[in-house]
């Protein structure tokens, strides 16, 4: 008997089955069932919108919690399977392979385990992510283009839908600043360790002499809400409203018509934007519901801070403080400064491989 692979093999069925509870999977298979019945009546297509939408958006939802647990369930049956007539026939071609699945297991389980952690309602909501350049000139432009594609290689990694919904690029190279709507399960909950100031070090590709430049930039994430959280707004007294004919790198996003809105929210000084719809109207109402969830962030993050420092609690570093460096000279590291966890394959982090922060993040939270 190979220890190390029945001992794998029972770890992860161990952590399948308390996930499994956590998740209530049999649950979430009923409502699955519940949901395609409805889908099938006859009248279903001929009801409002809205309402088939909110039918559709459920099932894909409980579909993105059940298929990747059914699909562990299923990839660990095969395995002990195949290792009990691999053990008995002593083929070692067939148990090297069984490693390899069990490790390929591992990493699949520990997304699975991230989900089984969140706690807080907002956490399975969409999100709304912002990158803005910080110091540092055309490396902080390069370096805020750099984080939109590792967010989108992340939100690719996880089976997540994503649009730009503003973008304001660089002309020499880069972003000056961008806000992506990322939709998906628990997508606020991966993503919610990510708001605060991301830091580069590398030689620049824009310094002649190859210098060192370490550049800066803030990233922020906010919840999308279904139904709109409880905000007093007097659009008339509160809101400045500007609207601009939206552009892109590339002439991607270009409208001939000044549809762009930019919202600046005057008591907080708030200012957000959205260009991806060529109806004002639309964009209009897309930025207003990101400056409302941002507001109501705001002040849930101010109640959170003060209850952490009446009772004690450790707090979390605030999205104006530097959380995570990145260093691809003179030696390659990413490090997270909230809670220590290292990784030495930048390149990997950088296409989007953000578990292990993520889960050391909740952790600690």
């Amino acid at each position: 008997m190979n220890v190390s692979i029945t001992q794998s093999i029972e770890e992860l069925k161990t952590d399948y089955n308390s996930i499994k509870v956590y998740l209530d999977i049999n649950a979430q298979i009923e409502k699955m069932q519940l949901l395609e019945e409805q889908m099938a009546e006859a009248d279903f297509w001929q009801k409002q919108e809205g309402e088939r939408q909110k039918v559709i958006d459920q099932l894909k939802e409980a579909k993105q919690i059940v298929t990747p647990a059914i699909a562990m369930e299923e990839k660990l049956a095969d395995i002990e399977a195949l290792y009990e007539l691999a053990e008995e026939e002593q083929d070692e071609e067939v148990l090297k392979e069984i490693e390899e699945d069990l490790n390929k297991c591992k990493k699949k389980m520990k997304s699975l385990r991230l989900s089984s952690i969140f706690s807080n309602p907002e956490d399975k909501n969409n999100v709304f992510l912002s990158v803005q350049a910080g110091v540092g000139g055309t490396d902080a432009c390069d370096w805020a283009n750099m984080l939109l594609r590792m967010y989108l290689r992340f939100a690719n990694n996880k089976d997540f839908s994503h649009q730009i919904v503003e973008i304001d690029p660089e002309e020499e190279a880069g972003i000056k600043s961008v806000t992506i709507h990322i939709k998906g399960v628990f997508a606020y909950g991966y993503l919610k360790s990510e708001t605060g100031i991301h830091r580069l070090v590398r030689i620049s590709p824009f310094n002649a002499n190859g210098k060192r430049q370490t550049s800066f930039a803030s990233v922020m994430v906010t919840p999308e809400f279904e139904t709109p959280p409880p905000i007093e707004i007097d659009e008339k007294r509160d809101l400045k409203i500007d609207t601009y004919r939206a552009s892109g790198a590339g002439g991607q996003h270009v409208n001939v018509t000044d549809s762009a809105v930019r919202i600046t929210h005057l008591p907080t000084g708030m200012v957000v934007s959205c260009q991806n719809e060529r109806s004002q109207h639309k964009n209009k109402a897309t930025a207003f519901k990101i400056l409302q969830a941002r507001i109501y962030q705001k002040q849930m993050d101010e109640q959170r801070e003060a209850f952490d420092e009446q009772y004690g609690q450790k707090k979390i570093a605030g999205w104006s403080n530097q959380i995570r460096s990145y260093c691809l000279h003179p030696y390659t590291l990413v490090k997270d400064h909230r809670t220590s966890v290292e990784k030495g394959n930048a390149q990997g982090v950088l296409d989007g491989d953000l578990d292990d922060f993520i889960e050391g993040y909740l952790l600690q939270s």
